[in-house]
């Protein structure tokens, strides 16, 4: 009896665990959106492709590696709770602000229009929600008190940047359209978004969105949500209103084509720029800290505010080491920083002075 209750209650929770896993990992491009993956510049030989050669799978000895997630895990979680702002639902009217709600998620308002970059609402990045990287702090504002958007931008495809349950209640709570890079269109129709709701771009094309114009620029990183790699596009974005202009990153390597977004996008009053989740071993993919400001710097941006970090541990690094190592380059380079809180909404032209809040943690 008592087995028989055991092998119950873990097919149970095996059940659970890989249940709506196919339906999270989404679907192949297929005709017009198939038809436009294959004339894209970047799609060769059947695979999405960065500007330069790079490795995108763990190269080195993943013992090691390993070792380091075992031996560091301590270092990887905050010793308290992270602070929470709950932002104000008014939006300005003018003016160019930012509010980041943890890892990669955040809310660009510019003289009144509004674009939401890959949000993740879910307690996991996983295709399941039971396994899977787990949130160090709670959502700082439910999905339902969002303002009204003008846009959602999507970077790329994986599970910490799009992620299903979120997108079906954005369809629910919202009537802006998905601004995605090629082929992520396919992931929307499975999750059942209207073809009226998804706008898909390759590099260096532009769409509008209300009074702004949103712009798929390069990125170096990779793509995929289950066994395929590569089928879709991943990219960077600029966001330009009437005056302003902000850079996003989305998930990168440094490369050299920052300058070149630079030299023909900006300068940029904000850029929000991946500074964690990097290791040795895939330096081609993820910046580090210091990379990240130099990237700030390509791109002609005034105020950086960095992103993907202190929510979801997804490197062996300790959670606040890369908030540490910017705050240090960003003084050296002499480059304007701000750190908001998961919550926080940052006014570009009057930026808080940064007061090291994660350093109690």
């Amino acid at each position: 009896m008592v087995r028989t209750l055991l092998g119950a209650t873990a097919l149970g929770l095996l059940a659970r665990a890989v249940w709506g896993v196919p339906a999270a990992m989404g679907a192949a491009p297929k005709g017009s959106r198939a038809d436009r993956v294959n004339r894209s510049p970047q799609f060769r030989d059947g695979k999405f492709r960065n500007e330069h050669p790079s490795q995108s799978m763990p190269s080195g000895d993943m013992g090691d590696l390993l070792r380091r997630y075992r031996e560091d895990k301590p270092r990887r979680k905050p010793s308290g709770p992270i602070p929470l702002v709950s932002p104000s639902a008014e939006a300005p009217a003018d003016g160019l602000h930012i509010t980041w709600y943890g890892h990669a998620s955040a809310l660009i308002e510019i003289e009144g229009s509004r674009v939401l970059f890959d949000p993740v609402w879910s307690d996991r990045v996983s295709p399941s929600a039971l396994v899977g990287p787990k949130r160090l702090h709670p959502v700082p504002v439910p999905i339902d008190e969002l303002p009204p958007l003008d846009a959602i931008v999507i970077s790329h495809d994986h599970y910490d940047h799009l992620d299903l349950p979120t997108v079906r209640a954005l369809l629910r709570t919202q009537r802006a359209p998905f601004v995605v890079p090629l082929g992520i269109g396919a992931h929307l129709e499975r999750w059942r978004v209207p073809a009226d709701r998804i706008v898909e771009l390759d590099w260096e094309e532009s769409t509008r969105a209300g009074a702004l114009t949103l712009t798929a620029t390069a990125a170096q990183h990779f793509s995929g949500r289950g066994l395929s790699r590569d089928g879709t596009l991943w990219a960077s974005w600029v966001v330009a209103g009437p005056a302003r202009r902000v850079f996003y990153s989305g998930d990168t390597g440094y490369f050299d084509g920052f300058a070149t977004i630079g030299e023909k996008h900006g300068p940029f009053d904000a850029a929000l720029v991946q500074i964690g989740a990097y290791d040795p071993m895939w330096p081609d993919i993820h910046m580090t800290p210091e990379e990240g400001v130099s990237t700030h710097m390509d791109v002609h941006a005034h105020v950086l505010i960095p992103v993907h970090w202190a929510t979801f541990t997804l490197a062996p690094h300790a959670w606040a080491e890369p908030v540490d190592r910017l705050w240090r380059e960003a003084k050296a380079q002499g480059v304007t920083l701000a750190v908001p809180k998961p919550g926080e909404r940052v006014d570009i032209d009057n930026p808080p002075a940064v007061d090291g809040w994660w350093q109690t943690l």
